[in-house]
């Protein structure tokens, strides 16, 4: 508050006036009439200075405002954009406890750029978790925060070549400091690959040298597609810890097999992150003889030593003597559990520490080493997984029968799931259709061959002094990574991915991935009481509207809201709050 002269019937006229900014411009509102001046002077010697002390009293003494006088005639300005978010201050604080902000400060003192990373990087952070769009997109809506973010569109392009460049080196950072904030068991490792698309009509060449030697393999290509898409796509493996928190990630080719990328994650992690023993829990996709035989440290290898896997093991794809094995009912075990609806579920098991016999391959790619690894082999059955089969492979049956009877509706990519149970089925290379003339038939030998193996499942692991349940708990682990892609790709919308470069592919996951992991550490500062889409769908409608004076209006709640006021202490129960007020909560610091 202070005190303004101005001039009114050609005389000096005093009032106490307060100043306040609104879309960044200075405006003022008249809190009280004083009089004339020369009237003044009649009262006081020198009015000016009287007045000046009273409203330097007055605004030391202060109270917040109770009333806000509202102008029901007002009218929007022809470009307005008067509604901001508040709820992106949960994954800002979040953000701020891993240390980011002063990660890319350390960053800044060393690079000669005139536009600031971490505000960049944030603003990338905030958008693809509440809401996921392109680069664009996010700039184009930067001003729905409260940050002031002071970069261009070219800026924030430039800006991912570093983030990549930073990459691994983030993964590190963030490790250490979840590791202070969180008991993180560094012994155990869930792993498991999946890819994204590109909506582009090419693939990424591949560079030679002058020798014909590849040099460089090209990262979008063609492969299979979880999606089914014909698109180029990329590869992520993600690595993830017993708390559900990633740990790292990295990206290949769309065209190399999966089975390749574990031993490159696990070397890096091993070497980044200090670690001297890791446990690998990860599907049966990934086990392989060369990923078994590196995790047992029997390949001679210097980065291999003393680690370990717990891998699923597909009983149809067996040995015959490991499916003889199975199929005997000697030495099974009766024991019982709950489920997740509290249904008490009976199940029967057995093991046995076996000699693996594996082939490794040789420098030529063809397989060559022959060894024995002594790993404990786990099979269950239960009549719950066997109706899953049955009804799974009944959908595929039916559908098979239809593209018996009906082949001109199908091709291998909508066939998929029902041309394994067709005999003689082929398609056209360049169309992917069924050719006409052929005799199709239902593949009974194959429908019979698996309904003995109705039921049961297999687990392998090179830990041979757990238990069978402790080895079961270990491995039931394995769901949550799957669930971190489906946040990756339905909640974050990862894919498609928009940016053609290499490095800025990489940028583009390594958000994804830190978005990640705030989700994930944020739910263990919660409780897992709420889901990932109960809290992001709490924090998108957690904004407001503008009114006047810097006063801003709240017209969201909920069980979410209050679960965070309670672990942070911010208070956002207030339904109009000042400008002021809302930058203390943007200050959060633990």
């Amino acid at each position: 508050m202070y005190v303004k002269k101005s001039i009114s019937n050609g005389k000096v006229y005093l009032s106490f006036v307060q100043g306040y900014r609104q879309n960044g411009k200075v405006k003022q509102k008249t809190v009280e009439k004083l009089g004339y001046l020369e009237d003044l002077e009649k009262e006081y010697p020198d009015p000016i200075a009287h007045f000046k002390r009273v409203a330097k009293e007055r605004t030391k003494n202060e109270v917040p405002q109770k009333k806000l006088e509202l102008d029901l005639l007002a009218k929007l300005p022809d470009q307005a954009a008067l509604r901001k978010n508040l709820g992106y201050t949960v994954p800002k604080s979040v953000y701020s406890l891993l240390g980011l902000r002063e990660y890319f400060q350390n960053k800044q003192r060393h690079l000669i750029v005139d536009y600031n990373l971490n505000s960049i990087f944030s603003l990338l952070i905030f958008n693809r978790f509440l809401f996921p769009s392109s680069k664009r997109h996010a700039f184009e809506t930067k001003d729905y925060f409260f940050e002031s973010f002071d970069f261009s569109l070219a800026d924030i392009y430039r800006a991912l070549d570093y983030f990549a460049g930073y990459s691994n080196e983030i993964q590190r950072h963030l490790h250490s400091r979840i590791s202070e904030l969180i008991a993180r068991d560094n012994q155990l490792g869930y792993y498991d690959v999946t890819n994204y698309y590109f909506e582009i009509p090419y693939e990424d060449e591949d560079e030679y040298d002058e020798d014909g030697n590849m040099i460089k393999k090209g990262q979008k290509k063609r492969g299979p597609s979880k999606e089914h898409r014909k698109d180029p796509i990329i590869q992520m493996g993600l690595l993830m810890d017993t708390n559900g928190i990633p740990m790292a990630f990295n990206t290949f080719s769309g065209g190399e097999s999966e089975k390749l990328s574990l031993l490159p994650t696990i070397r890096r992690v091993k070497r980044d992150f200090a670690l001297e023993r890791i446990i690998v829990v990860a599907d049966r996709g990934l086990n392989t003889s060369d990923n078994t035989t590196f995790l047992s440290g029997k390949n001679h290898d210097d980065m291999a030593g003393n680690d370990g896997y717990v891998y699923g093991q597909s009983v149809l794809g067996a040995d015959k003597e490991f499916k003889e094995w199975v199929l005997n009912q000697e030495d099974y075990l009766i024991d019982k559990e709950e489920d997740k609806d509290g249904n008490t579920v009976f199940f029967k098991h057995k093991f046995r520490i076996h000699a693996k016999k594996i082939q490794l391959k040789g420098t030529d790619g063809k397989r060559a080493q022959k060894m024995e690894i002594f790993q404990k082999q786990m099979v269950y059955y239960s009549d719950k997984y066997a109706k899953k089969q049955k009804k799974d492979r009944d959908k595929a049956i039916a559908k098979a029968k239809e593209l018996i009877a009906k082949p001109g509706k199908y091709t291998r990519a909508t066939s998929i799931g029902a041309a394994g149970y067709v005999s003689n089925i082929k398609f056209l290379k360049q169309t992917g259709e069924i050719p006409d003339g052929l005799v199709l038939s239902l593949n009974e030998a194959r429908i019979q061959k698996e309904e003995k193996y109705d039921g049961y499942y297999s687990i392998v692991t090179s830990e041979k002094h757990l238990s069978d349940r402790e080895i079961r708990d270990i491995y039931k682990g394995l769901w949550e990574i799957e669930e971190s892609f489906k946040v990756i790709k339905s909640e974050f919308k990862a894919r498609p991915v928009y940016v053609k470069k290499d490095a800025h592919v990489e940028a583009h996951f390594l958000v994804c991935f830190v978005a990640l992991v705030i989700m994930r550490v944020l739910e263990q500062m919660l409780e897992k009481k709420h889901t990932v889409k109960q809290i992001r769908n709490s924090l998108i409608s957690y904004s407001c509207s503008y009114l006047e004076q810097n006063y801003y209006l709240f017209d969201y709640r909920d069980d979410v809201i209050e679960s965070i006021e309670s672990v942070f202490g911010f208070d956002l129960s207030k339904k109009i709050m000042s400008q002021a007020a809302i930058k203390k909560i943007l200050q959060y610091k633990k």
